[in-house]
């Protein structure tokens, strides 16, 4: 429950709240993305929507409670993308290159995304830890890598103990870098980690890269 009061014209008499929360939600993105948690400004947010101020503390309470709002729709989305892929009826090395090309797909399209997670770990991951969504709900990727890698055992192509949060990070650590660090790696290197004509190379040497160590012979104790 939130503790400001209800602005005049709300219940129903003024504009749409879910269309409001909406319309605040993907300014404060930007805003957030843009300046960091500490340089956004609420009043700047409310300058570039069509609410007030007031209005974003009666939906969302605070600056705190509208960043860890913005969080959990940015993993939300990606999270919606995990549930809706289907690998079941692909071969346990397909379908961990398909869960591989989701995240590069995700990452590429969201750079705000990106901004929001290495925001959130300069604050040690502080929202999420207080979020009811975010907190304790893990990754459906997760649950999708395991079963993929139990299969891929079973059917001897794995190496037997690979573990499914290492595999997600190595996916993610790939894509995340890509995005995060491309302006300042063209600048070191000369290479824009982004640029269209070099896309499907490093889509493939994603999925590459993780088959290759899933089915590389490791030497046991």
């Amino acid at each position: 429950m939130n503790s400001a009061a209800e602005p005049a014209g709300a219940g129903g008499r003024g504009r749409d709240a879910a269309r409001t929360r909406a319309e605040i939600l993907d300014v404060a993105t930007g805003e957030f993305s843009r300046a960091g948690f500490a340089g956004a400004r609420v009043d700047e947010i409310a300058a570039r929507t069509s609410t007030t101020k007031r209005m974003i503390y009666y939906y969302f309470g605070g600056k705190e409670q509208l960043f860890t709002a913005v969080l959990e729709r940015a993993y939300s989305v990606l999270r919606q993308a995990e549930e809706e892929l289907d690998v079941e009826r692909l071969d346990p090395v397909a379908a961990v290159r398909r869960i591989a090309e989701l995240t590069f797909d995700h990452h590429e399209a969201h750079p705000d995304f990106i901004r929001l997670v290495s925001i959130e770990n300069i604050h040690e991951a502080e929202h999420i830890a207080a979020s009811r969504k975010l907190g304790t709900a893990g990754s459906p990727a997760l649950a999708l890598i395991g079963r993929t890698l139990t299969a891929g055992r079973e059917s001897g192509l794995f190496t037997a103990g690979v573990d499914a949060v290492d595999v997600h990070a190595m996916i993610n650590a790939f894509c995340f870098f890509r995005v995060s660090n491309r302006h300042t790696y063209k600048a070191l290197f000369g290479r824009d980690l982004t640029a269209p004509g070099r896309r499907e190379h490093y889509r493939s040497m994603l999925g590459d890269m993780v088959i290759a160590y899933l089915t590389a012979d490791r030497a046991t104790d």
